[in-house]
């Protein structure tokens, strides 16, 4: 993954010398939430109180209720979906398309015919690319920000070489925030597609949707967001944001891994080419064509990740149950103490803009003479867990003037504790390693 960052001269360690067995004192939460209402609902952090997870933005820590939806079915609705006219696979039919139905409501999509189930946002996104992709031509511009994580702009490329495409860049601005002043001579009559990133992973920059729909709807462009990051903040509304396609994963959103969603508005869809071929897309099948059944169904070839979808559903309740206003005043308060932490820090340059209510809770820094990998394992002996590296996000550290950098990222469960901690760990970081 970091094949671009310098080897660490410290070398990295095997599974056996990570163990989580050091014991320790319970969080303290911020005050407002009810103490171990949150972290408790998570059985790897119950079961470990002394570890401080920040490494969210990566995979977030799967609630239990998502465990035990996943564990019920398995043990009591296992079977294939479609077609089956025995009990265990209606059954397994109807948990599957709940979960297409909450899904929906998590996104207030305007059906749950405009969801689709894949293995993830890498998943999601390579399916626009190939699917709505398929209707471009030679010519046709996608337009997309040097911002985005590498599933959202690989993807691009190779249609770039398939079709000859005309693939343009959004810049960004010192602060990594995306520079819009720009758009009016980017999306012109040729542009079919903006494509951006909805929250980064590294500089936890939202993005200015309404200016950037605004802009493309004046060209008839379609606007999709990666809402990888986006949805471990709460549930978004499709509508409101005025977007065509929204793309997550559900190991960023407290559920399992191996599922993620697609969600486009229905008459897009309909116009799209299947992506992958298989059982279960098809209207019928003779030796001389094949016809196409109509979405979600043409957009899930074989046999889908049915017990992580009913998995994801459950999470999703899960998270449409809880008070985010509450939630987001808390991750901000959490970010505002790690960032004025961080500027304490000699040496250390913050990656991203500064502390702002605009701002998600996702800090990436640098430490003039240290490697990230280093600063990782250092603090992960401290039982802090934290990335370090390009964090799948070359063209923009290499925008920023960065090779690599620590990444920090809050979610629910934290509190001022795993920040505390990361603190008094950075300032033991530089005793070792400066």
């Amino acid at each position: 993954m970091n094949s671009k960052l310098p080897t660490s001269p410290h070398g990295h360690r095997g599974p056996a010398e990570c163990g989580l067995s050091v014991p320790g004192e319970s969080a303290v939460l911020h005050p407002g939430v009810k103490p171990a209402s949150l972290r408790d609902g998570f059985p790897l952090l119950a079961g470990a109180p002394a570890l401080h997870y920040l490494d969210s933005a990566a995979t977030a820590q799967i609630h239990r209720s998502a465990l035990d939806a996943v564990l019920r079915h398995e043990t009591t609705s296992r079977a294939n979906i479609s077609r089956g006219t025995y009990r265990l696979a209606e059954a397994a039919d109807l948990a599957y398309e709940r979960a297409r139905q909450t899904a929906a409501r998590f996104l207030n999509a305007g059906s749950s015919e405009e969801i689709i189930f894949t293995s993830g946002a890498t998943a999601s996104l390579n399916l626009v690319a190939h699917a709505f992709g398929n209707t471009l031509r030679a010519g046709d511009r996608v337009l997309i920000s040097i911002a985005e994580h590498h599933s959202n702009f690989v993807p691009w490329q190779m249609l770039r070489q398939r079709t000859g495409i005309d693939l343009a860049l959004i810049p960004v601005s010192a602060s990594g925030r995306l520079d819009l002043g720009g758009l009016s001579e980017l999306l012109d009559s040729r542009c079919r597609l903006v494509a951006v990133t909805h929250l980064s992973n590294v500089t936890g920059a939202w993005t200015d949707v309404a200016t950037l729909v605004d802009a493309a709807r004046k060209v008839g462009a379609s606007v999709l967001l990666d809402g990888a990051q986006a949805v471990q903040h709460g549930p978004q509304d499709v509508q409101a944001l005025g977007v065509d396609f929204y793309a997550f994963s559900g190991h960023k959103c407290f559920a399992p891994g191996g599922v993620g969603v697609l969600w486009g508005r229905a008459e897009l869809l309909a116009a799209m080419p299947p992506f992958l071929a298989g059982g279960g897309m098809i209207g019928e099948v003779t030796p001389a064509a094949t016809s196409w059944a109509a979405p979600p169904q043409r957009f899930e070839a074989g046999t889908p990740p049915i017990a992580q979808a009913v998995g994801l559903g459950a999470a999703l309740e899960w998270m449409m149950s809880l008070d985010w206003a509450q939630l987001h005043a808390r991750e901000s308060h959490l970010c505002r103490q790690l960032i004025e932490g961080l500027q304490t820090i000699p040496g250390l340059r913050l990656i991203g803009p500064e502390f702002s209510a605009a701002r998600a809770p996702i800090v990436c820094f640098d430490i003039q003479g240290l490697h990230p990998h280093d600063i990782c394992q250092v603090l992960d002996a401290r039982q802090l867990a934290l990335r370090g590296g390009h964090h799948c996000a070359q063209p923009l550290l290499a925008a920023l003037g960065v090779g690599g950098c620590t990444r920090a990222s809050i979610a629910l469960y934290n509190d001022e504790a795993d920040i505390q901690a990361l603190l008094d760990g950075l300032h033991f970081v530089l005793k070792e390693l400066a």
